[in-house]
């Protein structure tokens, strides 16, 4: 399994849809996964340390495993079917549990969870967007990305249609 990290959120333009950007850690993949907006600003919520005033969805669940007793050891993104992502929740007693792409990031970034992936998934879904040698244009566009999770606020997502074109219900 390959390691990936979670770089953030935007919005896509000229469709309008969040969007979540993985990393390949220590490589030149990335792994892009359109989701909800409720899911995009739960994964900014998380990024950015906001504590919303009563907790989201992603936050009991959180809690749910930890008042159970259990830990979440590993979020792997585990397939790509149909146009969907789909990821697995692993916990340490080795129970598996099927979750959209989108909840299991969120709920990794709560717990601390390392995300990871197949190399297969990375060959089928994941882009090269600049390597270190040149690229320039692409360069240009990942700074931008850059700046922009720089700036970007959960706000951002409110009033998007739910469902991007590569998240499951």
């Amino acid at each position: 399994m390959k390691p990936l990290d979670v770089l953030g959120v935007r919005v896509e333009m000229p469709t309008n849809k969040p969007i979540v950007l993985l990393k390949e850690s220590g490589g030149r993949r990335y792994l892009p996964i359109w989701v909800g907006a409720a899911e995009a600003t739960a994964i900014a919520y998380a990024q950015q340390g906001v504590q919303p005033p009563r907790p989201l969805t992603h936050d009991l669940f959180a809690s749910t495993i930890t008042a159970l007793g259990r830990s979440l050891t590993q979020v792997q993104i585990s397939a790509l079917q149909d146009s969907y992502f789909r990821a697995t929740l692993v916990f340490d007693d080795g129970t598996e549990v099927d979750a959209r792409a989108s909840d299991a990031i969120a709920l990794a970034l709560r717990t601390a969870t390392e995300v990871v992936t197949t190399e297969d998934l990375l060959e089928q879904a994941g882009v090269t967007l600049a390597d270190e040698e040149g690229g320039e244009e692409q360069a240009d566009e990942l700074e931008r990305f850059r700046e922009f999770l720089d700036q970007v606020t959960p706000e951002d997502f409110e009033g998007h249609e739910d469902e991007g074109p590569h998240e499951s219900v």
